[in-house]
């Protein structure tokens, strides 16, 4: 009787807990061989994760008809913003698509973020980053152009460095230029603001003998960033995606080597602590990007999942 006590007790709290919260914490995900669509997780503390099983975006635009990479940002007007992945070869295009409550779709597109060089192999893993006082959005991704760039031990076909544009309503976009050229192959970069002037992009060293994750720092969302940390995460991992939950950064990452999803959290982008016995990630995920919806559309998509 007092455990049963204390179990209604403790759901009352969650529930008033949950209750309060305007925002949730969503994860983009996609499951391989990546021609589902767009998938979903969940969380209500940013540490234990919960999926959706529905399809909310079949990948429809492209040659291969794929959607890896899944970014998504909310704009100031609570509309939801979507880039991917939509080939890995052969194609100098990403995909777009918009909504405004994650279940009802429009927009989608191709964005010809390379059409400018005939030569580009690939336009991997985009990346939304929006300001809100300028209602600007930057998209950023990896791309090779073969013999643009010192090439190292890579295959000039995996010779990755890092491209922008920049849109304040993703018909008009500013001409691609490059974003990063660390003097290595690079990918999976993600642009955080710390606070004022305080940036930090979180990147995949891609060069063979590295794979893993660093960080860079810089004074502006475009950069120059410099002053490369270490690894903090191990051989063969990729997909990093960051979320602020209280006073720590949380920035989780595929370490496809281990077949598993792994976390470190940090304060200062300097030091990192590995916080895999903190988190619960659904067995399946593939790497997108963590972003704040409202309550309200969480019950919708858990609603629609009671249809099916």
């Amino acid at each position: 009787m007092i455990i049963l006590k204390k179990n209604i007790i403790l759901l009352f709290f969650v529930s008033l807990f949950t209750s309060c919260q305007k925002d949730v914490y969503m994860f983009t995900s996609f499951r391989e061989p990546a021609d589902e669509g767009l998938r979903f997780l969940y969380s209500y503390d940013g540490y234990q994760w919960d999926t959706l099983q529905n399809i909310y975006l079949k990948p429809v635009v492209g040659k291969q008809k794929i959607m890896r990479d899944p970014s998504m940002v909310r704009d100031k007007n609570g509309v939801y913003h979507l880039v991917w992945t939509i080939a890995w070869k052969s194609e100098s295009s990403i995909g777009y698509a918009s909504s405004k409550d994650l279940v009802n779709w429009e927009n989608t597109k191709e964005i010809p973020v390379m059409a400018h060089e005939p030569k580009t192999i690939n336009a991997w893993a985009p990346e939304l980053y929006y300001d809100s006082e300028k209602h600007q959005f930057t998209i950023i991704w990896a791309s090779t152009i073969p013999y643009r760039y010192e090439k190292g031990v890579e295959e000039e076909i995996n010779n990755h460095r890092m491209y922008y544009t920049q849109t304040n309503d993703f018909v008009n976009f500013s001409d691609t230029k490059i974003y990063y050229e660390p003097g290595f192959s690079v990918i999976d970069a993600v642009i955080v603001k710390q606070r004022k002037d305080e940036y930090a992009l979180v990147l995949k060293d891609n060069t063979r003998p590295n794979r893993n994750l660093k960080v860079a720092t810089g004074d502006n969302p475009l950069g120059p960033f410099n002053n490369i940390t270490a690894p903090f995460s191990g051989f063969l991992t990729e997909g990093p995606s960051v979320v602020k939950v209280k006073d720590k950064w949380l920035i989780y990452f595929d370490s496809y080597g281990n077949k598993s999803y792994e976390a470190v959290s940090t304060k200062d982008f300097k030091t990192f602590e590995n916080i895999n016995d903190k988190i619960k990630i659904p067995t399946g995920h593939k790497h997108g990007t963590i972003f704040k919806a409202s309550k309200k559309h969480l019950n919708n998509l858990l609603k629609q999942e009671q249809k099916k």
